[in-house]
C-alpha cells in the first residue's frame, strides 16, 4: 500500500501555515534574482561585493524597494551582508552565478513557464488540461524560448551523469543514444568520462544546430552526432545503450508503453535500456509529487508514474535484470538488460 511521508515540520502550528501559503513570495525572490543576474552581478564586481546603491543602480532597479529585495535574499541565505555590503552566500556564488557550475537554468524557465502555469493549477484540477501559455512546437520555433528551455534541460541532467555512470560497467558498450537528449548535455559528458563511447542525441530537428554546438564547446563534437525525428512515427537510432530521460512523465501510460517496446527494438542484442525521471514510489516525497502535477499544468497527459509499473513495462517489452538506483534531483533510475542474442540466431 502506498503511502506518503509528510516533508520534515509540515505538523506546524497556525503561524507557520500563513508562511506556507506565501511560500510562493520566496520563491518568487529568488526567481527574480536569477532573472535580474543579481548574483552574478556580485560575482563580477571588484571584490565580489557591492552597497546597496552600487547593486541597485548596476541592476537598473527602482530606489523605493531595492534595499527591502536584497535584504529579503539575505534572510532567505542567498546573500550576505556585512559592513553595508552585500555579496553572494557560498550556496550562490557556487551554484547561481552564471558559469560551468551554474544551476539557474532550469529555475530561469520556471519562472517564464512554470510559474505562471502553476498560477492556475486550481483550473488544471477541475479540467484535467494543461495550462503552459503556448505550445511546444512554436517554442521550438522561437529561438529565445528555445534557448531558454534548452537551459533548462541542461540544468536538470548534468547532476545525473554520475549516477549514471556507477549504475552500469560501461566498459562493456560502444554505442549510446539518448532519446529526448535536447543538445546532448548528458550524453555529452558522459562521453567526457568514457573516451571509447559515442552517441547519437534523437530529438526533434530543430535541436540539431544547438546540438552541434554543444558538442563542440563539450569537446566532443566528432563522438557525437544528432538524428532528428518523432518519437511515435520514426525509428529510435539503433545502439548499445539507449537512454530515455525525463521523457515517459510527458505521456500517457500507452505512449509509454510504446516508447519502451520501441526502444527494445533499438536496443543492440545484450545492450541495455536506462530510464529516468522523478517517478513516485510506495512512499512518495513532495519532490516527485510536484514533479508529478507539474506534468499537470505542463502536458495534455503526463504524470508521475511507479517505478514498479515502469518495470512491469520493461519486462513486457522483452527486457530483463531492472534495477533501480536513486539519482539526484528527487530521480529514480532503472537500467533494464536485453539478453544476448542465442547462438544461430
Amino acid at each position: 500500500m502506498t503511502s506518503v511521508t509528510p516533508a520534515p515540520g509540515t505538523a506546524a502550528p497556525a503561524a507557520d501555515l500563513s508562511s506556507l501559503g506565501l511560500g510562493f513570495a520566496s520563491a518568487k525572490l529568488l526567481l527574480t534574482a536569477l532573472e535580474l543576474g543579481v548574483f552574478t552581478t556580485l560575482a563580477e564586481s571588484a571584490d565580489g561585493s557591492a552597497e546597496a546603491e552600487e547593486l541597485r543602480a548596476a541592476l537598473g532597479l527602482h530606489p523605493r524597494a531595492a534595499a527591502d529585495f536584497f535584504d529579503a535574499l539575505t534572510a532567505l541565505g542567498l546573500l550576505e551582508r556585512r559592513y553595508g555590503r552585500y555579496r553572494n552566500s557560498p550556496a550562490a556564488q557556487a551554484h547561481l552565478v552564471r558559469g560551468p557550475h551554474y544551476q539557474g537554468g532550469f529555475l530561469e524557465g520556471a519562472n517564464h513557464v512554470l510559474y505562471p502555469a502553476w498560477g492556475r493549477l486550481t483550473e488544471a484540477l477541475r479540467t484535467g488540461r494543461p495550462q503552459a501559455d503556448g505550445d511546444f512546437e512554436a517554442m521550438l520555433a522561437d529561438p529565445q524560448a528555445r534557448r531558454m528551455f534548452l537551459a533548462m534541460q541542461d540544468s536538470l541532467s548534468r547532476p545525473l551523469v554520475p549516477g549514471l555512470l556507477d549504475a552500469l560497467d560501461w566498459s562493456r558498450y560502444r554505442t549510446l543514444t539518448d532519446v529526448g537528449g535536447a543538445r546532448g548535455n548528458l550524453a555529452g559528458h558522459l562521453l567526457r568520462a568514457r573516451p571509447g563511447l559515442r552517441a547519437t542525441v534523437f530529438d526533434r530537428p530543430q535541436n540539431a544546430g544547438p546540438c552541434a554546438e554543444h558538442a563542440a564547446a563539450l569537446g566532443v563534437g566528432d563522438r557525437l552526432s544528432f538524428t532528428g525525428g518523432d518519437f511515435f512515427t520514426d525509428p529510435l537510432p539503433p545502439a548499445d545503450v539507449l537512454v530515455v530521460g525525463h521523457v515517459l512523465a510527458d505521456f500517457s501510460r500507452d505512449e509509454r508503453r510504446t516508447l519502451i517496446t520501441k526502444a527494445h527494438a533499438a536496443v543492440r542484442d545484450g545492450g541495455a535500456l536506462l530510464v529516468y525521471d522523478p517517478m513516485n514510489g510506495d512512499t512518495p516525497h513532495l519532490t516527485s509529487l510536484v514533479a508529478s502535477l507539474h506534468m499537470l499544468v505542463m502536458t495534455p497527459a503526463g504524470a508521475g508514474y511507479h517505478p514498479g509499473h515502469c518495470t512491469g513495462w520493461m519486462e513486457q517489452a522483452g527486457f530483463t535484470d531492472v534495477t533501480r538506483h536513486p539519482l539526484p534531483l528527487g530521480n529514480t533510475l532503472l537500467v533494464a538488460h536485453k539478453p544476448p542474442a542465442r547462438k544461430g540466431e
